[in-house]
């Protein structure tokens, strides 16, 4: 086996070697699942840092640091204790802080792409019948015309990273990458000002980054070589999103430096062998585990899909595995067990808040917003009534206090400045806050829409515009909560449609819907746990209840036969459907610390059992089977018997 302490040398030795700005030299860093790739991040930032350090912080240039989430921007800023000579954003933040100030090359970019979408959906409305679809390209149509016409009236473009852009002058996620990759790929000027300000880039989850951009940084790297060190740092295996890089590994110019992690510090090694084994028909890179790591447990549970209760039988698939690790922690509280399912609508079934959840999960434009708490209207509730109601619920008159400071126009100083006396103000507000918290006299769950109408009624917030349509409808004005007629009230607009449903929803939704968004929540999906690691793991797979198209654990498990698109596109060396399911089940089999038990919902048993046997990923007694309404007794899955080894 690998010795950690050899393996850590070498590669510290290759990112010295490479960190040398007289002579740098790129490189990617192979780092599997669980394999400590932040950990090696860091000590790469703290060996340039201790070379360089001096020479950074007296000149303007920096280490520019992209990784995939702020949470993941924060660890990494805490770990280099906030040192100013590294840059450390997310890929959308650094791609608008290039880009924010040329405001004229943007508007010409913005023009020409902008030509270019209309000429092709005037060019599909001629081809296309009378349909909902051709009314949509028409409205498509008009809006980008309309957004065409008002670029010269723009001084200055803006931009989120973190939240919904729909302003006239604001830029969307998408159109921010296009712009920054356009304009490192065609314009020197920029491709000098990065290499100038950032002479070293180090991209975290390299595997997942928008493919454009990293085309990008590979033509400023061939340009500048003997000035710029790009450095990506990932593993192509646990790429999960469309838009990443297709075959990351066999783009890298052939001087590149391709050092590698291959112990698996997380996981122990039932599960390295089971990971192993499924990436083994995709490349040839073998993980070993940490020389101290326990054996570990998987399971996989074939549960026929007859349309039962499916909370139920997790649960109950849960106290088996209690019974089989001898760890009593699988049948205690949800908390100890972290259940990924393929779609944030499943996730919010089994996590109560679908209620509030679906409604908006169903509008697209809305999906990003809401899964990271920024849509229009989600902070009025996660950020003010949520905490104020929380802090009521406590008793803590401080924390009360300060949410109403903060966030009431009622006691603005603009407000306590025009009054006489400010006493009368302030009274208001406590009244208003007193109304609000009645609606949960007597142990009440309210309806979100009832704590809105409160709100408004007392002025208590200000409310977003999105609920303006809402709250000023007659039969809202009392304590109603229920619309009369909501297909007549909202002309049927969706988006308000959506919210109309959504916030019929108990108040207790919000809660568990605030936990499921900041990680906090015992359910995740599959797609978004990737970096994350828990000690017990239950993966349910089921396409049925998914509705998904991506992805398809079906023909993972051979329950269903490849298409013949399926067939085309390996023919090609295109992705097929099956190529992203099985990245897709590396990342989530590894996540687990210590035992995994996969549910496998289905109506195709026998062949799923025959087609695991055969690709030698599980051993016969590691697949229990559990039929109907009706669990197979205890002695069929003893934990004395499953002591197989794949």
């Amino acid at each position: 086996m690998t010795d950690s302490a050899e393996q850590t040398s070498e590669l510290h030795t290759v990112m010295d070697q490479c960190f040398n700005l007289e002579h740098p030299k790129s490189f990617f860093l192979f780092a599997g699942a669980g394999s400590g790739k932040t950990h090696a991040l860091v000590e790469g930032m703290k060996m340039f840092r201790k070379k360089y350090g001096q020479e950074f912080h007296r000149s303007a240039r920096k280490v520019a640091v992209i990784t995939y989430t702020n949470a993941a921007c924060d660890e990494i800023k805490h770990r280099i204790d906030y040192d100013s000579i590294f840059s450390v954003s997310t890929i959308h933040s650094f791609a608008w802080a290039l880009i924010q100030t040329f405001d004229e090359d943007i508007r010409k970019w913005l023009k020409h792409n902008l030509q270019l979408e209309i000429m092709d959906l005037e060019e599909r409305q001629q081809r296309g019948r009378t349909s909902q679809a051709s009314i949509d390209r028409a409205v498509k149509i008009a809006s980008k015309q309309k957004r065409l016409g008002r670029l010269a009236t723009i001084k200055h473009f803006t931009y989120n990273p973190n939240g919904e852009n729909i302003g006239k002058n604001s830029l969307n996620h998408t159109e921010v990458i296009g712009i920054a990759a356009d304009f490192l790929t065609d314009k020197p000027l920029m491709q000098r000002i990065l290499i100038r300000k950032y002479p070293v880039l180090l991209v975290d989850e390299s595997q997942d980054t928008q493919k454009d951009l990293i085309d990008a940084f590979f033509t400023v790297q061939r340009e500048y070589s003997e000035e710029f060190c790009l450095a990506l740092f990932g593993d192509t295996m646990q790429r999960i999103y469309s838009d990443g890089k297709t075959n990351l590994e066999k783009a890298l110019p052939q001087n590149w430096a391709k050092p590698a992690i291959t112990i698996n510090y997380r996981c122990p090694k039932r599960i390295v062998r089971l990971i192993n084994k499924i990436r083994s028909g995709v490349d040839k890179h073998i993980q070993e585990p940490a020389k101290n790591a326990p054996e570990g447990f998987v399971r996989l549970f074939l549960v026929q899909d007859d349309g039962g209760n499916k909370a139920t039988a997790e649960t109950e698939i849960a106290k088996m595995m209690a019974k089989i690790t001898s760890d009593q922690q699988w049948s205690g509280e949800s908390q100890d067990i972290k259940m990924l399912t393929l779609e944030h609508h499943m996730a919010a079934r089994r996590g109560g808040f679908s209620d509030f959840f679906i409604p908006l999960y169903q509008v697209s434009k809305f999906k990003t917003g809401l899964l990271n708490g920024t849509l229009s209207g989600i902070p009025f509730f996660s950020q003010q009534v949520f905490p104020l109601v929380k802090s009521l619920q406590a008793g803590s008159r401080f924390a009360v206090a300060r949410i109403i400071k903060k966030d009431s126009p009622l006691v603005s100083p603009g407000t306590l400045k025009k009054s006489t006396p400010a006493v009368a103000e302030i009274r208001k507000a406590h009244d208003a806050v007193n109304a609000l918290f009645s609606l949960w006299k007597n142990g009440s769950d309210p309806s979100l829409i009832d704590s809105l109408v409160a709100v408004t009624a007392s002025g208590l917030f200000a409310i977003p515009d999105v609920f303006t349509p809402i709250v000023s409808r007659e039969n809202l004005t009392g304590n109603k909560s229920k619309l009369k007629d909501p297909e007549k009230l909202t002309d049927n607009n969706p988006d308000i449609d959506a919210w109309d449903k959504a916030l019929s929803a108990p108040f207790s939704q919000l809660e568990r819907y605030i936990q499921y968004i900041t990680d906090k929540s015992p359910f995740g999906t599959h797609q978004g746990i990737k970096g994350l690691e828990f000690p017990r793991v239950m993966v349910v797979l089921d396409d049925h209840e998914a509705r998904g198209f991506m992805f398809s654990y079906d023909k993972l498990f051979g329950a269903k036969a490849p298409t013949s698109t399926d067939r085309n596109k390996a023919q090609e060396g295109r992705e097929t459907a099956l190529d992203k399911t099985r990245r897709l089940f590396y990342v989530t089999c590894s996540r687990a610390q210590s035992s995994l038990a996969l549910v496998v919902y289905t109506n195709e048993k026998d062949k799923i059992r025959e087609h695991l046997q055969r690709l030698n990923w599980f051993s016969e007694s590691e697949i229990v089977d559990i039929g109907g309404d009706s669990l197979y007794p205890v002695a069929k899955w003893s934990a004395s018997k499953m002591t197989d080894k794949p």
